[in-house]
């Protein structure tokens, strides 16, 4: 057997992971309109949990409804919500190895669309859009202006995220990973492209990292020690005047003073401006420079597809753990193949053995 980085071990927080395979938050827009998972979730992670990834994390799930995408994404705002990701959670736990975290997200200025597939007259039979809370009364282009949040609607949403992160608890979550990427709510604070307050939470980089600072110091105070905690973020705007990788190196140092487990290091979503050189691994070095600069573990994501791409992000030290979405949704058994590439071992349920052998 040769040895590889990404079948090695690691502990992420109080958590230790199998391998450094983690399956990205992938919106399945297929909840119930009161954000209740359905069986779809339950299929769709049922798969996870014998894929051989050593963590796979929950798609956005919203603190509130205001802060869901669309009327068919989960949610976290009830104890209800909580006890389906349990029996779920229950499930996965028989049938795998694999453990489990899940995003905690408010799509801010972005919220009230219509599922992907459908479009907006399915929206308004449930009816229609709901009014979005952003930092600033400032519109995503396209879209509906959202509420300018008062100082006493942040102080309601810390208290929201600090029990959907206590009920992800419950639910027996491993890993809570706070959404601050692609201009929802979080990362609508830091970027100058959609933060135009005037108050302390506005202006400097200082002021308008202060939000979500405070999201996730509550966070903090609520999550177990002996979990793992982390924030995935839009390391730039991919814009000459937006959130750039030098704040989001100053954002990461400040959550490692918090108790911050890990960064995930995806991009854009502020602005149609943005100008993103997509190809293979185009955000690894983002990820790098936060892991060697913020001195914290890191997660890179992006167009990560390849066994040795993979590999070779973790033995350059360019991130911790590799970060699949769309790779690993066409293929659900990308790890099975990826131990066969590297003729590492890797724990297959007996019912498939014929099929992907065990190699000892």
């Amino acid at each position: 057997m040769s040895p590889t980085q990404l079948f090695s071990p690691f502990v992420l927080g109080g958590v230790e992971l199998a391998n450094r395979i983690v399956i990205s938050p992938m919106g399945q827009f297929s909840a119930d309109t009161s954000g209740m998972p359905s069986d779809w979730h339950l299929m769709h992670l049922g798969s996870f949990a014998v894929s051989g990834a050593g963590l796979a994390i929950v798609e956005a799930t919203a603190v509130s409804p205001a802060g869901r995408a669309t009327h068919r994404c989960t949610g976290l705002w009830n104890d209800a919500q909580a006890e389906r990701f349990a029996e779920i959670l229950r499930f996965c736990r028989r049938i795998g190895p694999t453990r489990f975290g899940i995003q905690l997200s408010h799509m801010g200025r972005k919220a009230a669309d219509s599922v992907p597939w459908e479009g907006a007259a399915e929206m308004a039979a449930y009816g229609g859009p709901w009014p979005m809370e952003a930092p600033s009364a400032v519109a995503y282009p396209g879209r509906a202006v959202p509420c300018a949040l008062t100082v006493q609607g942040m102080a309601d949403l810390i208290d929201k995220y600090v029990a959907a992160a206590m009920r992800a608890d419950r639910a027996g979550f491993d890993v809570v990973e706070i959404h601050n990427a692609h201009g929802y709510l979080l990362h609508s604070f830091l970027s100058p492209h959609s933060n135009l307050r005037r108050d302390a939470y506005g202006g400097s980089l200082e002021n308008r990292m202060r939000f979500p600072l405070e999201v996730f110091d509550a966070v903090r105070r609520v999550w177990p020690r002996t979990k793992a905690l982390g924030v995935r973020i839009s390391a730039t705007d991919w814009t000459p005047d937006g959130w750039q990788l030098d704040d989001s190196v100053e954002f990461s140092r400040r959550l490692k003073d918090l108790g911050c487990d890990y960064v995930c290091a995806s991009s854009g979503g502020s602005s149609p401006e943005q100008k993103i050189p997509v190809g293979p691994g185009y955000q690894v070095p983002l990820s790098e420079m936060i892991r060697q600069q913020a001195g914290l573990p890191t997660m890179a994501v992006g167009l990560i597809t390849d066994p040795e791409q993979a590999e070779a992000v973790l033995t350059r030290g360019r991130a911790d753990l590799v970060a699949l979405g769309r790779a690993i949704m066409d293929n659900p058994r990308w790890p099975w193949h990826a131990a066969r590439h590297f003729q590492s071992a890797q724990p297959v349920p007996p019912q498939y053995r014929r099929a992907h052998p065990s190699i000892s």
